[in-house]
């Protein structure tokens, strides 16, 4: 590990392997079948003009900016952490900025940012459980966030039959080529301005019951064996 970590701060190595990753991810989804349910829903406020905040577990990152309309701006809350530093490395080649921080370590000024952005008439992206867990449990960043800026929270998933589970703490999903993959959206979550801590807790717990259904739904229409949330709610921030 701390080989890797050395690797890494070599600025010119972790732009390679990060390039390589871009490729094997368009590689991944130019060799395979892909179908998007409920396109309409970010659909309708793409041509709107109205910002949202897309959500999606840490385990599922990999192909999600495919769901994504190209030319659209977003911008992926990203942590300060190793893995966040190859994250934002590997997704600026597909044209998505990044916002450094999060709610819980010197957060304040992400969420500022964050604001500003939804604001602006720009959309976030966030993964609720991330940066380390627990799997698949949402934290409340991400309905405080929603609750600031009245922007809707849109939950969307993928799922593919080749794949590899790594043994990681988010079950991350490693697609192989030539496979057939599902992109599912989820129904957008609104959280009023006046919520209460009572109110941001259902909300919270709507936002991962939401992300846990369409995961299951996408794993289960590619034949897959769905990856099981941690037995540990997580609802200590973003």
């Amino acid at each position: 590990m701390r080989t890797f970590d050395r690797v890494l701060r070599n600025g010119r190595v972790r732009r390679i392997l990060c390039w390589l990753a871009a490729h094997y991810i368009r590689l991944a989804y130019a060799s395979g079948r892909w179908t998007v349910l409920g396109a309409e829903i970010p659909k309708r406020l793409w041509d709107e003009g109205k910002p949202f905040i897309l959500c999606f577990w840490h385990g599922r990152m990999l192909m999600m900016h495919y769901c994504w309309r190209p030319g659209t701006p977003v911008h992926m809350l990203i942590s300060r952490h190793r893995d966040g530093r190859l994250i934002a490395d590997t997704i600026s080649h597909f044209g998505i900025r990044t916002v450094v921080g999060s709610t819980r370590h010197g957060g304040s000024g992400a969420l500022r940012t964050m604001l500003r952005i939804l604001k602006g008439g720009e959309s976030i992206g966030i993964t609720p459980d991330g940066p380390h867990g627990p799997r698949m449990r949402a934290s409340n960043g991400i309905t405080h966030l929603a609750r600031l800026s009245d922007a809707p929270i849109l939950p969307a998933t993928f799922s593919i039959d080749r794949r590899r589970v790594l043994a990681t703490w988010d079950r991350f999903i490693v697609p192989w080529p030539f496979g057939r993959g599902v992109l599912v959206w989820g129904d957008p979550i609104h959280v009023p301005r006046d919520a209460d801590d009572h109110a941001l807790e259902a909300a919270r717990q709507r936002v991962e019951e939401a992300l846990n259904d369409i995961t299951a739904e996408a794993d289960r229409l590619c034949g897959s064996v769905p990856v099981e949330p941690d037995t540990v709610a997580g609802n200590s921030g973003t």
